[in-house]
């Protein structure tokens, strides 16, 4: 049997390559690998939606049977409400989004969000097709489009037809409380960082009855970590509300299919029977 034998000469030319492989292999998620504007910044246009079961409760938690719920001859079961949604009316568990696990709420704010939940039918105002607020129509299950170049910046959600336009220059406070609130964004190198205030206080953060007062602060975080993924994180300041700032963090997924469109979805006409039909003349 021979051995072979290698010069150093080959040896140190064998590592050369390697390492010249490695550094020439693709760098997936790397900024340099992102798409860019022609000014060099991110280019976060395109069709994006979360996936999980955040839009139910922000906070982790186990699957439970509904999200309001009534005493029953054992255990508490189902509310009548949504009895006949049977297993669609269910929780799916989830690890969570909030950083830490748990939202610091005040007492008096904890309590008001345990009321919220136990009457989830008829007061979380996504039911009446209410705008959704910020962050929360980030994570609900419907797909939202960026509109990007470097002069403007503008979201548009498939939920009600919310839409955002991100002011690239403060306007100054908010004319008005709206329940999208007023936004104005700039860059912090690679990272879009979005300033929300100027709310009404009447949207939720889930499904579970999680919510905020007027006050809110939202301070949004858009990272692009790969061409089809972003890192998105929402910093939520509300003296009213909570005892500190918290936050969230999620991945958004962009729609790749070539007949990715956002649908049309205003469901207020849904909703007309729920919000008015007890006004009709005739039954």
């Amino acid at each position: 049997m021979s051995s072979v034998v290698r010069s150093p000469r080959c040896a140190v030319r064998n590592v050369v390559l390697g390492l010249l492989a490695v550094a020439l292999m693709p760098s997936y998620g790397q900024a340099q690998d992102i798409p860019r504007l022609s000014s060099g910044r991110p280019d976060l246009n395109g069709i994006w939606q979360t996936l999980g079961n955040a839009h139910w409760d922000i906070e982790p938690h186990q699957a439970r049977a509904a999200l309001q719920m009534v005493p029953g001859p054992v255990v508490p079961v189902p509310s009548p409400e949504v009895v006949a949604f049977g297993a669609l009316g269910a929780v799916p568990p989830s690890m969570g989004i909030v950083d830490g696990g748990e939202i610091p709420y005040l007492p008096a704010a904890r309590q008001a969000r345990e009321t919220n939940r136990a009457n989830w039918v008829t007061l979380d105002p996504a039911v009446k097709c209410y705008l959704p607020g910020v962050p929360r129509a980030t994570y609900m299950p419907y797909p939202f489009q960026i509109f990007q170049s470097d002069r403007a910046f503008f979201i548009t959600y498939e939920f009600a037809g919310a839409d955002r336009n991100i002011y690239l220059q403060d306007p100054g406070p908010a004319q008005v409380d709206s329940w999208m609130g007023q936004s104005v964004g700039h860059w912090e190198g690679d990272t879009f960082v979005i300033e929300a205030n100027g709310f009404t206080g009447q949207a939720w953060l889930d499904r579970a009855g999680n919510h905020a007062s007027y006050q809110l602060r939202v301070t949004e975080r858009y990272t692009m970590i790969s061409p089809y993924h972003i890192s998105y994180e929402a910093t939520l300041e509300d003296p009213a509300t909570f005892s500190r700032p918290w936050t969230i963090s999620l991945t958004l997924y962009k729609n790749v299919e070539d007949n990715a469109r956002l649908g049309v979805f205003k469901c207020v006409e849904f909703v007309e029977e729920l919000l008015y039909g007890q006004y009709r003349k005739l039954p």
